[in-house]
């Protein structure tokens, strides 16, 4: 070694510098855990930081699969059947209109398994014992076919509103019979949404020629009651 070469430098840490730098890393540490790690992982944010930065989103409960096919019919369905929505108005005579003024049934046709979701309310009646309905559906053999005709009967109650949904259980046509037992005339004010097919007026399940989403005065054309 040169005699002019200088030794090289040593760093000397002194215990104060030393506890120094031990704290500051117990700080960032703590930030860290307390500002990143317990929202992330556990959901709790006792600093705030985890929601100001955004990573309390990360978090998310423990996970249990649902087995989905563990009922007696599958919980997603996809259908042939066009989605749909339609405002049906069905206007009903007192009973002194006779029975082909005062009750019909209206239905619609849909494929074993398809939902519909409906909404129905009366207006003009004076009591809800005045309103009797049928909530049912059945199944349509061709003419000649030794098929027995299948019936399922939902609801059979007295009321001026009703609301729920229906999944067909077979192949067929569903809907109401509705008969006003009152003095007044009654429209009843149906709103439907789902995978199903309106009936045309005439066929079997609107045999009373209801036509959908007019107003009431136009929806049972070529009617006139006994008085008119």
């Amino acid at each position: 070694m040169s005699e002019h070469a200088q030794p090289p430098s040593q760093l000397t840490v002194t215990p104060r510098t030393l506890i120094g730098v031990t704290l500051g890393a117990v700080v960032i540490g703590a930030l860290i855990v307390l500002g990143a790690i317990l929202p992330a992982e556990f959901h709790s944010d006792p600093l705030g930081i985890g929601k100001l930065t955004g990573i309390a989103r990360i978090w998310s409960p423990p996970e249990k699969k649902f087995d989905v096919n563990s009922g007696s019919a599958p919980l997603a369905r996809e259908y042939a059947t066009p989605f749909r929505s339609d405002e049906i108005e069905i206007p009903l005579t007192g009973f002194l209109g006779g029975a082909n003024g005062s009750e019909l049934e209206y239905k619609f046709r849909m494929k074993e398994g398809a939902t519909l979701i409906y909404a129905w309310e009366a207006t003009g009646a004076e009591r809800p014992k005045d309103l009797s309905y049928d909530f049912h559906g059945h199944t349509t053999p061709a003419a000649g076919s030794k098929d027995l005709m299948q019936v399922a009967t939902y609801k059979q109650s007295y009321g001026l509103k009703q609301q729920g949904a229906l999944t067909a259980p077979f192949d067929g046509i569903q809907g109401w019979q509705f008969s006003n037992g009152g003095d007044t005339d009654v429209v009843i004010h149906l709103k439907v949404s789902g995978f199903y097919e309106l009936i045309p007026p005439g066929e079997t399940g609107n045999e009373a020629g209801i036509i959908a989403n007019v107003p009431a005065n136009q929806a049972r054309p070529g009617y006139k009651r006994p008085d008119h």
